[in-house]
């Protein structure tokens, strides 16, 4: 039986040709372990080589590295400039500004790194574009660019609809809002010249290496099918994994899919639309049409918030083509009706590890002083999992700088309710929202309780709704 690739991931499979997949066959000991070979896990592993190039850093991947969420969402690069209001509620003024400005400050790192070590990974700064595409969602961003704008930390400006409209290369959006910090890349081919340049770096990476037991000991050990890793330090870089793995965690998150199609080529009808350009468009839905062209004249199209996982399981449905490519290819007609008959390439999704903040988080697994964690990305983790490593990579180290004492680095700051409670109110919630957005978008008043219902999901969103 063949194993389903995501369709970033099959061509950065063929540009960025794999190493064999070794598994770990023995018993080893190692300064670190990092347990994941996603974006988290690689630029942790990464950034520790960086700073003491003698470590022996092991890290092991239960199939490829980059075939969970890293090599397959929709590849826009974003920051947490949106996430403003719920940092500074949380986290308090400076910090939230701190963040903010580190988030703005990656989207420029990870392209000069990139550059610097040769990764093809399609990196386009063309900027974010949020947008209004009905008349309930105007004004949406404001709150955020008010308080940014007081603080003169302000990125982003309010543009004319006829230029937004352009931008976006629709008619669909009635007003937006542009920053130049951020846009698109290929997701797959970023992950995979990771793992190339961490092993040039000398990081040992074992693919087809699961985790089977982690012992909390004095000197942690990481058990695998064939071997073990004993080690000083351990990282857990699972993403959404973490919360079935876990049981301290497993309210942590609520495990939701994000959901895309790719069109064939069609380099013509992308120039007549106007969207040539690498810029990120996302809509301000709650669970948000996201969209941008590729470098070979293709467009992407996702959406997040469709299937809730029970217990927050792995589910098949994760590893097939979307269920939901029918409604994603009907959104695509709606927003470009000239590429209504352009074939669809692929479908893919993936489980999204949603936070009750819509924030990432940090912390020691169960107060072990050696055993570090990091999730929580929420659906915008390509720009955010720099700053992931920059925090688990201080953990390691032992250092006291602005990372590790950061308020990230306490852990969950909320809980959703136990299953069936969570797994059901989850459902009563996106349907509430399917509703309330349907009738926004025939310019009708969405019902009383539909509009409460929907309010309990405005932090995992995008954007801040301020």
């Amino acid at each position: 039986m063949s194993v389903f690739r995501p369709w970033w991931f099959e061509q950065a499979l063929i540009q960025e040709t794999p190493a064999p997949a070794q598994p770990l066959t023995e018993h080893i000991h190692a300064d670190v372990c990092i347990v994941g070979g996603g974006y988290t896990g690689l630029w942790t592993a990464i950034m520790l080589k960086q700073a003491q190039p003698d470590l022996a850093v092991v890290l092991i991947e239960r199939d490829l590295c980059g075939s969970g969420a890293s090599g397959r969402n929709g590849g826009c690069l974003l920051t947490l400039a949106t996430k403003f209001l719920t940092l500074k509620r949380l986290f308090g003024e400076a910090e939230a500004l701190r963040i903010v400005k580190a988030s703005e400050d990656a989207v420029y790192q990870i392209a000069q790194f990139c550059r610097e070590h040769a990764i093809e990974a399609e990196v386009r700064i063309d900027g974010t574009l949020y947008t209004a595409t009905n008349t309930a969602q105007l004004g949406s961003m404001d709150g955020v660019m008010n308080e940014l704008a007081r603080h003169q930390s302000l990125s982003w400006a309010a543009l004319p609809s006829q230029e937004v409209r352009l931008m976006a290369g629709s008619d669909q959006h009635l007003a937006g809002a542009f920053s130049p910090v951020g846009g698109s890349v290929q997701p797959g081919l970023l992950v995979r010249g990771l793992a190339r340049v961490a092993r040039a770096m000398g990081v040992t990476i074992y693919e087809s290496t699961p985790m089977t037991r982690l012992i909390e000991s004095e000197q942690p050990q990481v058990q695998t099918p064939h071997g073990s890793i004993r080690a000083k330090s351990v990282v857990l870089a699972l993403n959404a994994s973490m919360a079935t793995m876990f049981p301290a965690l497993s309210r942590s998150i609520a495990v939701v899919s994000s959901d895309m199609i790719i069109t064939e080529p069609c380099p013509d009808l992308l120039k007549r639309t106007g969207l040539t350009r690498g810029v990120a468009v996302c809509d301000s839905r709650i669970f948000v049409n996201y969209y941008r062209s590729t470098v070979d004249g293709r467009l992407m199209l996702g959406k997040g918030g469709n299937t809730f996982a029970y217990g927050n399981r792995m589910l098949r449905s994760f590893d097939r083509p979307s269920r939901y490519q029918a409604s994603l290819k009907q959104t695509l007609g709606r927003f470009f009706p000239a590429l209504q008959d352009v074939p669809i390439a692929a479908s893919w999704n993936g489980p999204s590890d949603r936070s009750v903040t819509g924030l990432p988080f940090f912390g020691k697994l169960n107060q072990h002083s050696r055993i570090f964690y990091g999730f929580g990305y929420s659906g915008n983790g390509v720009g955010p999992t720099y700053l992931g490593g920059q925090i688990l990579s201080s953990l390691v180290l032992g250092l006291d700088n602005a990372w590790t004492r950061s308020s990230l680095v306490s852990g969950p700051k909320g809980y959703f309710p136990p299953e069936p409670i969570r797994w059901l109110g989850a459902h009563m919630v996106r349907n509430a929202i399917r509703r309330k957005e349907n009738a926004e978008d025939h310019d009708q008043t969405a019902s009383y309780l539909d509009c409460k219902l929907a309010g309990f999901a405005a932090a995992a969103g995008k954007a801040d709704k301020g």
